[in-house]
């Protein structure tokens, strides 16, 4: 099934700046994230729009993309775009077709790593900026005890495959018009491990391993945002044949706040002031995720004028010092007004007609104050 345009799946122009991608990222990451919406597609369209992040969001990749759309130039005979493969070069078309390259037959028995497991953790705002620790459940398979791992019954193991003798491999000849081929395949009386096992341990069927629910301790620095991932090391599915074990990759959903809204590492939240407040001046309480703090308004404040608290904001996933926190004034207009405050009002509309309009932006501020403290 031939991949959409990773533009259309963002819902983003191709002259899209990286603000606008992220922004689409964050709106659609949140409406499809498994945790929020249980349709059945939603797992399959919270990958495809991470996949179309991670190309859109970086500048080779996405360079490449708009030049090459899903195919790979990099990729060889039949490249299969970003994340697919190719041939590796002609030991390997020969090898697939001809069954050649025998120095590059893989050992069955050689040590593998095992396979990267992937958990999604659920964080409120706060624990994303300040971090935590904590103890995740993971299902996994693990060597079983029983026969440590060999398939095997106690008291016996496995043995060497006498249809592949131990290659893993099948070679199966044909002849065609151009003579003879040797085809090799997996062998399938041992599955490709070149070893059979006879009397197969009774608590893992023979496989080596069992299902097992493991709890693992995490330490999520502080500063994680949304859509990162937590690699760790050696807490994925076991090795086969004695080799590493796989990794745990944690993947973050943040929820949004109710006051506070992130951009990276700076918080922007919007504060109410009153007209008299913005006129007059004043100093007020912002709360912070820091704690509240004092801001002094100056007298002539206008509605969407920006203040910056320095340090108030999240600190950096990496360590690079804490962000800023940005307060956006909102002048509320009353909607009910006594008497007094309607005179006071009138007064002020009417000796502000009567200026000169070269006087007016001088004077303005030092009326509102006459106005309001009825002089």
């Amino acid at each position: 099934m031939s991949k959409r345009d990773y533009y259309e799946v963002l819902g983003v122009s191709k002259s899209a700046s990286k603000d606008e991608i992220k922004k689409a990222y964050r709106k659609l990451s949140k409406k499809y994230h498994p945790d929020i919406n249980k349709e059945a597609d939603a797992d399959e369209k919270f990958k495809e729009v991470k996949e179309a992040y991670e190309v859109l969001s970086d500048d080779a990749k996405r360079s490449q993309y708009d030049q090459f759309g899903h195919t790979d130039p990099n990729q060889g005979f039949g490249g299969g775009g970003f994340g697919g493969g190719g041939f590796g070069g002609f030991e390997d078309i020969f090898e697939t077709f001809f069954g050649g390259g025998g120095s590059r037959r893989r050992d069955p028995n050689a040590p593998r790593q095992g396979a990267d497991l992937q958990y999604t953790m659920t964080l409120s705002f706060e624990e994303a900026v300040f971090g935590k620790e904590t103890d995740i459940e993971i299902p996994r398979e693990e060597t079983c005890d029983t026969c440590h791992g060999s398939g095997a019954k106690p008291g016996t193991k496995p043995e060497t495959c006498k249809h592949c003798n131990g290659s893993g491999q099948l070679n199966v000849e044909q002849n065609t018009p151009f003579g003879r081929i040797v085809n090799r395949r997996v062998c399938h009386h041992c599955s490709g491990t070149g070893k059979e096992i006879k009397h197969k341990c009774s608590t893992c069927g023979g496989t080596g391993k069992v299902k097992k629910r493991r709890k693992i301790h995490v330490k999520i620095p502080a500063g994680i945002d949304d859509g990162q991932q937590l690699r760790v090391s050696g807490q994925g599915e076991p090795g086969i044949n004695g080799g590493p074990a796989g990794d745990l990759y944690v993947v973050f959903h943040v929820r949004s706040h109710e006051f506070f809204e992130r951009d990276e590492d700076d918080i922007y939240c919007e504060m109410p002031i009153t007209f008299v407040q913005a006129a007059l001046g004043d100093e007020i309480e912002v709360p912070t995720l820091h704690g509240k703090v004092k801001l002094k308004v100056p007298a002539g404040t206008q509605t969407g004028t920006k203040f910056r608290l320095r340090g108030k904001g999240v600190p950096n996933v990496r360590g690079y010092g804490v962000g800023d926190q940005h307060v956006i004034m909102r002048i509320v207009t009353p909607t009910k007004l006594t008497e007094k405050q309607k005179q006071l009002l009138q007064e002020f509309a009417e000796i502000s007609g009567k200026v000169p309009q070269g006087d007016q932006e001088e004077g303005f501020f030092s009326k509102v104050k006459r106005a309001f403290k009825g002089e």
